[in-house]
């Protein structure tokens, strides 16, 4: 996959990895378009980023996903990746709480059903393109679960199965290559709460998806995921 002169959407783009990763491809000379829900944010992180324009919406509401699709595909045709990065996590104890059912919805529709559905919205645009990709940010959490986040990885679970059946599904399709990142714990305002902290920093995971774009390499381990990669080449 060429790694510049591409138009790429950046859902969550405003802060932490999706930052990270506009600062990243802006940088190498690809046009960028970064995604929030919060519109002070999106303008903070344009003043700190070239060759880029914001889209303000909330990709987990299906009125807001099929607006931001058509956007998209009416303003700015050229775009040919798609970088699915926004999510929800929320970190506590099965024995605290009587409502993990609640907070599992949200983040089963923002982290799943949500990518499905604008993915869908965008591939016949992505597919008439002559080279394009579709990038959905998982998570270690893929390998298993935690008791403190104790929905959060069946979300990233059922993405990463998902992820595989679209590969698996257009891999005839040599214009359209789909990848997926496995982020570790990452140093963000959204891991705070679960010690972010301790975790890496965002720019580590989009330098390992640019080489990741330069070698056509679709499964991207970052960090601590290396290890599992490691397990199941040995």
């Amino acid at each position: 996959m060429k790694t510049t002169g591409n138009t790429i959407f950046i859902s969550g783009g405003s802060a932490g990895i999706g930052l990270a990763m506009a600062k990243k491809l802006s940088a190498a000379g690809n046009t960028i378009i970064i995604n929030g829900r919060n519109e002070e944010r999106l303008q903070k992180a344009l003043a700190t980023l070239e060759n880029t324009v914001a889209i303000q919406g909330d990709l987990s509401v299906e009125a807001d996903r099929i607006h931001i699709a058509k956007e998209l595909k009416t303003n700015y045709p050229e775009v040919n990746i798609i970088i699915n990065n926004a999510g929800a996590a929320f970190g506590y104890l099965l024995s605290e709480t009587t409502n993990a059912h609640e907070k599992a919805v949200i983040e089963m529709n923002t982290n799943y059903f949500s990518v499905i559905h604008f993915t869908e919205l965008m591939l016949p645009h992505l597919l008439e393109k002559s080279e394009a990709a579709v990038a959905n940010v998982s998570s270690i959490a893929v390998f298993g679960s935690h008791k403190f986040l104790p929905t959060y990885g069946a979300t990233k679970a059922a993405l990463h199965s998902y992820t595989v059946a679209l590969r698996e599904t257009y891999e005839e399709h040599k214009n359209l290559q789909v990848y997926e990142i496995y982020p570790p714990l990452v140093n963000t305002e959204f891991s705070a709460e679960i010690g972010g902290a301790n975790g890496i920093p965002p720019s580590e995971v989009a330098d390992e998806f640019f080489i990741a774009l330069e070698k056509n390499q679709f499964d991207v381990p970052v960090g601590d995921t290396k290890q599992f990669f490691q397990k199941v080449e040995a």
